[in-house]
């Protein structure tokens, strides 16, 4: 599945507080955003939000993160690349090591093309925080909805040595426009562990999120 011209990355990064965990949930009802109407065609910059959004949630077929979470982040980026290159590094996870250096080992539970219903297991380091001790966090992905070259939704827990996530809830969507592809994400995280220091844990997750799109956009655009 994977792209003969996506060139690996091989740079030294620090780990993040787990890459999005929650095998994305979230996006719009068939057409995958209630956001997309008013992408700009010109714009280049990210955009995060770390407390409630102004905005509607990004939705995947009419579902999205858990509205009630108070562990909630969305950013987004603009790749120049073709869209299939974009969704088959994204949906391809089990090259995402190849590309992503957290993601420390990762294997399918079922086989063929990713599609709902999936589920893979993935592994990636978590430091200390106030809180937590520092460990390897083992996460269970199942993907709910998908809607191919649109938009993709999975959820699942995050569990290691001393550390739990109850529940990540994480939603991707992809958009074509003026200069490559408008790629948006959200994801939640719930449980009493990450919930009693919610500054800091959304901090990790932000981080999380926005060294994922650093890394596909420059894998993406490396073999565009």
């Amino acid at each position: 599945m994977s792209n003969p011209k996506i060139r690996r990355r091989t740079g030294a990064r620090t780990a993040h507080f787990l890459i999005p965990l929650a095998a994305v949930a979230l996006t719009a009802t068939t057409a995958c955003s209630g956001d997309n109407n008013d992408i700009s065609s010109g714009g280049t910059g990210q955009v995060t939000t770390t407390a409630a959004p102004a905005t509607a949630s990004l939705t995947c077929q009419g579902a999205g993160i858990d509205d009630a979470a108070q562990i909630r982040y969305r950013t987004e980026t603009l790749i120049n690349a073709p869209l299939s290159t974009i969704w088959e590094l994204h949906t391809d996870v089990e090259h995402w090591p190849s590309w992503q250096q957290p993601v420390t080992s990762i294997k399918r539970v079922d086989q063929g093309v990713l599609r709902e219903g999936s589920q893979f297991q993935w592994t990636t380091p978590a430091p200390a925080t106030p809180t937590t001790p520092a460990t390897t966090l083992v996460i269970t992905s199942s993907v709910q909805q998908l809607q191919p070259n649109n938009c993709i939704r999975w959820s699942g827990p995050a569990i290691g040595d001393g550390l739990r996530i109850d529940n990540g809830v994480h939603v991707w969507n992809f958009t074509e426009v003026d200069g490559g592809v408008l790629v948006r994400t959200e994801e939640n995280w719930t449980g009493a562990q990450v919930e009693a220091d919610i500054p800091t844990s959304t901090a990790f997750l932000g981080a999380g999120l926005e060294a994922w799109l650093k890394d596909l956009k420059a894998t993406a655009e490396a073999g565009r």
